[in-house]
């Protein structure tokens, strides 16, 4: 029940007070009338009930507790990020429980200074009741409850988990891809703090950022063939940008398949495909001409996506129709290793020059057979790696950890 009066003090920049909530004294207690307790236990032990008739009203020397609350009772605006706290200014605090209207409940503890403190954050949008339990100085004991409304934030902002199941390749790391950046340092660790990733077996790895938008770990070497991951984001009520705020959590899970790993020699104009350590097959290849924009990227790249037909439109990555070296292309086999365009494909009209010569716009090109075996042994995950060409790939080229030892990519926290 509502108190019937309050004490409120001013806090934290927000819509809300706290309150100091007197509790009124339930009707259903048993509290007997003055002068008529002694007949009223009489009767009731002639009826053999045991109890005193839940009739009466509080007798005016009883004295219910005061309890500081905040939000404040009917509050609105409320961050979902500040703690809600209840604390006895009179009397003994009980139980307290604080639930929004489906019933799913906020932990919270009461610590030795007698505060009952939230211990999780709350969901934007959500209203919000506190039920509290409390005896006053003379033992009155009584439950009361108050309601608060977080804020509606101007932007909720969403994120996905990858890969969402599945099996993977030894060189996919989790990633938490949030739609919109985490703007600031401290936000980005207030995420890095509640993310988790349980792996069987046990392996040691690392959170860290590629950009404000991309949150990836990594195990310190490529994952053991096998590995069962687990992935759980608790992240609703933290805020990533001016009146910006996370309302979602999310789970996912994956299993590592074998692992394959290719080895590109753009010099040698051959790749060398290794599954779980042996060499299974060599390709003849054509990568990038010669020339700062078309060059192949060097480095360890991660295979984003599979995709059996493609059309190939240069303006998609900035050579615009009418540029000399525009092209759209239909491509068959595709594996997908960078945002910028660079892909593992089928290319019969560049077979005359695999094994001998690079021509392509940048991509590693294959004869159609080798490029759909390719293709049908691949996975998300599996690694590819670049030697010989004098352009260096950037992690945010594509799925970057692998640029990164592992001490690199750990200075890649936002905790570090």
């Amino acid at each position: 029940m509502k108190s019937p009066s309050a004490r409120s003090r001013s806090g934290g920049g927000f819509a809300v007070a706290l309150v100091a909530l007197s509790l009124a004294l339930s009707a259903c207690q048993g509290i007997t009338p003055a002068g008529t307790a002694g007949a009223a236990a009489n009767g009731a032990a002639a009826n053999g009930a045991g109890q005193i008739a839940a009739t009466a009203t509080p007798t005016p020397t009883s004295t219910p507790a005061v309890l500081d609350v905040f939000p404040a009772d009917l509050a609105t605006d409320v961050a979902p990020n500040v703690p809600v706290t209840v604390k006895a200014s009179t009397g003994v605090l009980g139980a307290v429980t604080l639930a929004d209207a489906t019933g799913q409940t906020v932990g919270g503890q009461t610590g030795p200074n007698g505060v009952w403190t939230s211990s999780d954050l709350l969901r934007p949008s959500t209203v919000y009741t506190l039920t509290m339990a409390s005896s006053g100085p003379d033992g009155t004991a009584t439950t009361t409850s108050s309601t608060f409304t977080t804020l509606t934030p101007k932007v909720t902002a969403t994120y996905g988990l990858i890969p969402n199941g599945g099996v993977v390749g030894v060189g996919m790391p989790v990633i938490v891809q949030f739609d919109t950046g985490v703007i600031t340092r401290a936000q980005r660790a207030e995420v890095e703090k509640r993310v988790k990733v349980t792996t069987v077996p046990v392996q040691q790895g690392a959170w860290g950022w590629l950009d404000n938008r991309q949150l990836m770990w990594r195990p310190k070497d490529y994952w053991f063939p096998g590995t069962k991951v687990t992935v759980s984001t608790p992240l609703h009520g933290l805020q990533t940008g001016a009146d910006k705020w996370i309302a979602a959590d999310d789970q996912t899970s994956f299993t590592v398949g074998s692992s394959m790993v290719s080895t590109v020699d753009v010099n040698a104009h051959t790749m060398i495909v290794r599954r779980d350590g042996v060499a299974i097959r060599t390709f003849k290849v054509s990568t990038g001409r010669p020339g700062p924009l078309t060059e192949t990227r060097n480095g360890i790249k991660v295979i984003i996506e599979r995709n059996k037909a493609i059309t190939m439109d240069s303006a998609t990555v900035g050579i615009p129709k009418g540029d000399p070296n525009y092209y759209k292309i239909d491509t068959k086999w595709n594996l997908r290793l960078t945002w910028t365009g660079e892909f593992i494909h089928s290319a019969p009209w560049s077979v005359n020059a695999q094994g001998t010569q690079n021509v392509s716009h940048g991509c590693t090109n294959m004869a159609p057979a080798d490029a759909e075996w390719m293709f049908n042994n691949s996975k998300m995950g599996d690694i590819v790696k670049f030697t010989g060409s004098p352009r260096a790939f950037k992690p945010t080229e594509g799925i970057g950890v692998w640029v990164y030892d592992f001490v690199g990519w750990k200075a890649q926290s936002a905790l570090a």
